[in-house]
C-alpha cells in the first residue's frame, strides 16, 4: 500500500512529465510526415499488431471553468454534423492503409463531450467504424466512452451498451454544490448515483469516475465527503486529478477567482487524506492519479506485470497500435507518435483538401525506445530486472545508465527505491512520487525547464 507522506510530496511533487508517452510531448516537432506515418502503419500490418482507436469529439454544450481540454463550447448542434462528416473521411482514408485482419482490442471516445452527439450520430459513427475496422463482437474488447452525466438518461446508456461500449467514464469532479457552482458544473449526487445504477443494470463491465482536487471553495473536509460518497457507490476505478490553475494560458479559468482556491498546503492535505480514504475503502493506488478496486483488471495486470501506459493512461493494451482520429488526437504507431492539428479550422481544411491532418510528432530512435521501455516498466510494474533488460537491449545496464543510478543512491537512502543485485524496485513509500523517481532516466527533462510541465502532485 502506498505511503501518504506530506513531507515526501513536498520534496518530490514538483513539475514533471505525465509519461503518457516517452519522450514527453514537448519533444514533438513538425517534421513528422504522412509518409512516415504510412510506413509505421505498414510495419504494424506486417507485425499484425492489434489496434486501439481513439476518437476525439471536441464539443461541449456548456463550459466548465476549470477545463484545459481541447474543446469547443457551442449550442449549435449543426457543428457536430459537419465534424462527423470530416471525421468519417479521416477514418476511411486511414483505414485504407490498415490490414483489415487486425482486430480492434480497444476503443476510447473522449473530448470535449462525446455525448454531445445525438443518438443517431453516435450510432452512425459506431457503424461507420465497424465497416472500416474489425471490431470485436464478443464483448471482450475494452470499448470506452467518456460521458457527462447531464447528457445521458437510461435510454441513452442502453443505446451505448447496445452499440458495444462496455466501459464508461463519468466526469464528476466534486459533489459539493458550492464547488460545482463555482466551476459551472452542477450535477447532484442523485444524478451520479442513478447514472451508475443504470450502467450496472445494462451490464457495463467497468465504471470510472473522474474527480479533481484543488478546485475553488474545495476544502479537505468537503473533498473527503465527496470521496466517501463516491467510494460508497463502488466505481471500479477512480481518477483523482490535480487542478492546475493557469488563467494566463486557459482564458476560461479567469472565471475562477484566486482567493477561492485552496492554498498549496491545503491541496497537499486534501490529496494525502484522499489517498488514505480511498485506500481504506479498498482501492489500490495504481500510480499517477489512478485508483482501482483490487479485483479490477488494471490492478490485477499490475500485480502480474502486464500493465502499460499510453495517451489514454493505464491500459492493458500496450501491444496495440493506437490510431487517433479528430482534432488534436494523438496516434502511437510502433515507434512513431503523430498528433493531429489542434485548431479545428486547420484540421477541417486539411480534411477538406484531402491532406494529412498531422501537425507534429516524434520518431523514436533506439535510445528513446530503450528508455521508454524502462520508464514504462518502472511506472507500471514498479520494478525492472536489470539483467533481463540488459540481455533484451544488448547493453550493460550499470554502465549505460550510470548517471541515473547515481541519482537513485539518494532515493534509496530515503527508502523510496531498492537496488538489489539485479533489480530496481520502487517501494511502497516511493510509489506515490514514482514520476519523480523515473525522471533521472529521462534524457530530455534533465536538460529542459521543468516549468513546462504541471506538478506531479
Amino acid at each position: 500500500m502506498a505511503t501518504w507522506d506530506k513531507a515526501l510530496i513536498s520534496q518530490y511533487g514538483g513539475p514533471g512529465p505525465r509519461y503518457t508517452s516517452y519522450p514527453p510531448a514537448p519533444q514533438f516537432h513538425e517534421e513528422i510526415s504522412e509518409e512516415e506515418c504510412s510506413r509505421a502503419i505498414a510495419a504494424g500490418n506486417t507485425a499484425r499488431r492489434p489496434l486501439s482507436l481513439y476518437v476525439h469529439v471536441p464539443f461541449c454544450s456548456t463550459v466548465c471553468y476549470y477545463c484545459a481540454c481541447n474543446r469547443i463550447v457551442t449550442a449549435n448542434r449543426g457543428r457536430a454534423a459537419e465534424y462527423l462528416s470530416r471525421l468519417k473521411q479521416e477514418i476511411s482514408r486511414r483505414a485504407a492503409q490498415v490490414d483489415s485482419q487486425r482486430p480492434v482490442t480497444q476503443i476510447h471516445w473522449g473530448g470535449g463531450t462525446p455525448t454531445f452527439l445525438s443518438d443517431a450520430q453516435i450510432t452512425e459513427l459506431v457503424y461507420y467504424m465497424a465497416r472500416h475496422f474489425t471490431l470485436r463482437e464478443d464483448d471482450r474488447g475494452d470499448y470506452a466512452i467518456e460521458i457527462d452525466p447531464r447528457t445521458v438518461d437510461q435510454a441513452r446508456l442502453g443505446l451505448l451498451r447496445g452499440l458495444g461500449f462496455n466501459r464508461i467514464s463519468l466526469g464528476v469532479q466534486d459533489l459539493d454544490l458550492r464547488v460545482q457552482q463555482a466551476v459551472n458544473r452542477v450535477q447532484p449526487y442523485e444524478m451520479i448515483r442513478q447514472t451508475m445504477e443504470w450502467a450496472r443494470d445494462f451490464g457495463f463491465k467497468s465504471i470510472n469516475t473522474d474527480l479533481i482536487y484543488g478546485l475553488p471553495w474545495q476544502s479537505e473536509s468537503s473533498l473527503a465527503r465527496t470521496l466517501e460518497q463516491i467510494a460508497d457507490l463502488r466505481p471500479d476505478r477512480i481518477s483523482l486529478y490535480n487542478y492546475a490553475h493557469l488563467p494566463a494560458r486557459f482564458k476560461i479559468q479567469r472565471q475562477i477567482p484566486d482567493m477561492a482556491l485552496p492554498s498549496p498546503d491545503e491541496k497537499l492535505a486534501m490529496f494525502v487524506r484522499a489517498g488514505r480514504i480511498l485506500q481504506d475503502a479498498g482501492y489500490v493506488f495504481i500510480g499517477m492519479d489512478h485508483f482501482a478496486l483490487e479485483n479490477d483488471e488494471i490492478a490485477v495486470a499490475q500485480r502480474n506485470g502486464l500493465l502499460h501506459r499510453n495517451f489514454q493512461g493505464y491500459t492493458l493494451h500496450g501491444d496495440a497500435d493506437l490510431l487517433g482520429f479528430g482534432v488534436s488526437a494523438i496516434s502511437q504507431i510502433g515507434n512513431l507518435y503523430a498528433q493531429n492539428m489542434k485548431s479545428l479550422s486547420q484540421w477541417s481544411d486539411a480534411i477538406d483538401q484531402g491532406h494529412s491532418p498531422i501537425e507534429q510528432g516524434y520518431l523514436l530512435d533506439r535510445d528513446d525506445q530503450m528508455r521508454r521501455d524502462l520508464i514504462m516498466r518502472l511506472l507500471c510494474d514498479l520494478y525492472v530486472d536489470m539483467k533481463l533488460f540488459s540481455e533484451q537491449w544488448q547493453i550493460n545496464f550499470p554502465d549505460y545508465f550510470v548517471d541515473a543510478l547515481g541519482a537513485w543512491v539518494e532515493f534509496e537512502a530515503q527508502g523510496l527505491v531498492r537496488v538489489d543485485q539485479h533489480r530496481l524496485v520502487i517501494t511502497d513509500r516511493g510509489r506515490l512520487v514514482s514520476r519523480a523517481l523515473v525522471m533521472p532516466f529521462d534524457r530530455y527533462t534533465q536538460n529542459e525547464a521543468r516549468h513546462r510541465f504541471s506538478r506531479i502532485i
